[in-house]
C-alpha cells in the first residue's frame, strides 16, 4: 500500500515543483526591479521567462537521462541549446531604435540573464542561481544609481547649426565642441543656396554647455545654433 502511494507521489515531481517555485521567486525579484524602473519587460515577463527556462532545462536533463547511449545520433542537449538561441529573439524585441539611438539593451540583457538563471535552476544548481540573482540586482540597482549620478553631470542634446559657405566654418564649430570636451555625431547635413544646415548629437559636460553655445554664436559665418 505504501509502495503504491510512493509511486503515485513520484508522478508529482516534487523536485520539479521546487525548481519552478525557486525560478518564479528569482525571476520575480529581477522582474520587480524592472517593473519599479518602468521597463517594458517587467515582473510577469521576467518571471515567466525564468520559469519557462527552468522547465525546459529540467526537460533537457530528463531527456539526457532517457537517451540511449548506443544511439550516436542522439542529441539530448538540443533543448537547452535552443533556449539560449531562442531567447535572443525575445530580447531583440525589447530593443527600440529611434532617431539613431538604441534603447532597451539593458532590458534585453536582463531577459537573457533571467533565462540563464532559469536554466541554472532547472539544472538543480540553486546556489549558483541565487548568487547570480543577487549579482544581477546589485548591477541593476546600485550601478544604475552610479550611472544616473554621472549622467546628471553629462549632457546629451541634438543641435542644429546653420552656417554660410565660407571655408573653415564647420571645422571651427567642431574645434570648439571638441575643445570643450564634447563628442559629436552627425545626424543630417543639408545644403541650401549660400548656407549649410547640419544636425549633430552632442554629448559632453553639462556645465560647459552655455559657454560653448555663446562661443559658437561668436564664430564668423555661424548664422544660427538651435539646441533641441
Amino acid at each position: 500500500m505504501s509502495g503504491d502511494v510512493l509511486t503515485g507521489l513520484e508522478w508529482l515531481r516534487i523536485d520539479l515543483l521546487v525548481k519552478l517555485l525557486v525560478a518564479s521567486i528569482l525571476g520575480g525579484v529581477v522582474g520587480l526591479e524592472r517593473e519599479i524602473s518602468d521597463k517594458p519587460a517587467g515582473l510577469r515577463t521576467n518571471l515567466l521567462i525564468c520559469v519557462g527556462a527552468a522547465l525546459l532545462m529540467d526537460l533537457s536533463v530528463l531527456v539526457a537521462r532517457m537517451a540511449d547511449p548506443t544511439l550516436t545520433n542522439a542529441d539530448p542537449t538540443r533543448i537547452a541549446a535552443q533556449i539560449v538561441s531562442g531567447i535572443g529573439f525575445l530580447g531583440a524585441g525589447s530593443i527600440i531604435q529611434a532617431r539613431g539611438s538604441v534603447r532597451g539593451l539593458t532590458t534585453a540583457a536582463t531577459i537573457w540573464v533571467v533565462a540563464a538563471i532559469g536554466m541554472t535552476v532547472g539544472a538543480g544548481a540553486y546556489i549558483e542561481a541565487i548568487g547570480t540573482t543577487i549579482l544581477v540586482i546589485v548591477v541593476l540597482v546600485l550601478l544604475g544609481r552610479v550611472e544616473r549620478f554621472f549622467f546628471r553631470r553629462r549632457l546629451e542634446r541634438v543641435m542644429r547649426v546653420v552656417v554660410d559657405t565660407r571655408p573653415g566654418t564647420i571645422e571651427r564649430v567642431m574645434e570648439i565642441l571638441v575643445g570643450a570636451g564634447f563628442s559629436t555625431e552627425a545626424l543630417e547635413v543639408e545644403k541650401a543656396p549660400g548656407a549649410y544646415t547640419a544636425v549633430y548629437r552632442v554629448r559632453g559636460p553639462r556645465d560647459r554647455w552655455a559657454a560653448v553655445m555663446h562661443e559658437l554664436l561668436e564664430v564668423p559665418g555661424v548664422r544660427k545654433v538651435t539646441p533641441r
